[in-house]
């Protein structure tokens, strides 16, 4: 794991990252969406969320990017701000090495320097397909706090969503920086 790099997303990385979620979107349940986005919908999303103010990661080894992560609004109203969600895509072949424990740790240490409170994570399909996504979150002190039964159907079955939740910095003790 040592040649593994962790760092800021770049224009250059949409072709691996586009491909990275793509298998997600066809083999897998991470993600409810049904038709994978190309790369100028990819790149517009990535552009989307940085120019917000949030950050976007990837994991590099031997020069290839094997995943990515970001920080995004958790919900569009002024009230939310200090609370972001998380999304996380590792390459196939990248799956059980610590890519993700590497990718979330640094998320959260980055979000936490910028001034956000709590994170949220929608894993989708937790208890079926995404059990790696739980307990990855887990891992990072996340905790349930709830679960939506059957509220997507994908693949010819549906799926429930676990919600999970994490404090960062100072939580709720102190007003919000972005109030």
């Amino acid at each position: 794991m040592t040649d593994l790099i962790i760092r800021a997303s770049h224009d250059s990385d949409i072709p691996a990252i586009t491909r990275i979620y793509a298998h997600a979107v066809i083999h897998g349940t991470a993600s409810w969406e049904l038709e994978p986005p190309g790369e100028e919908e990819m790149t517009r999303r990535r552009h989307a969320i940085i120019a917000a103010g949030f950050p976007y990661l990837v994991a590099e080894r031997g020069g290839k990017v094997i995943g990515y992560c970001y920080a995004a609004a958790y919900r569009p109203r002024a009230a939310y701000k200090a609370t972001v969600e998380d999304s996380i895509y590792i390459h196939p072949d990248a799956h059980g090495q610590g890519v993700g424990k590497a990718l979330l740790g640094a998320l959260l240490q980055r979000c936490d320097e910028l001034g956000f409170r709590q994170m949220v994570t929608v894993v989708g399909d937790g208890y079926g397909g995404s059990a790696a996504s739980l307990k990855l979150h887990q891992h990072f002190g996340f905790t349930v706090i709830g679960i939506a039964k059957s509220v997507g159907f994908k693949h010819g079955r549906w799926l429930d969503q676990v919600l999970m939740q994490k404090t960062l910095g100072a939580g709720d003790s102190t007003p919000s920086p972005f109030a």
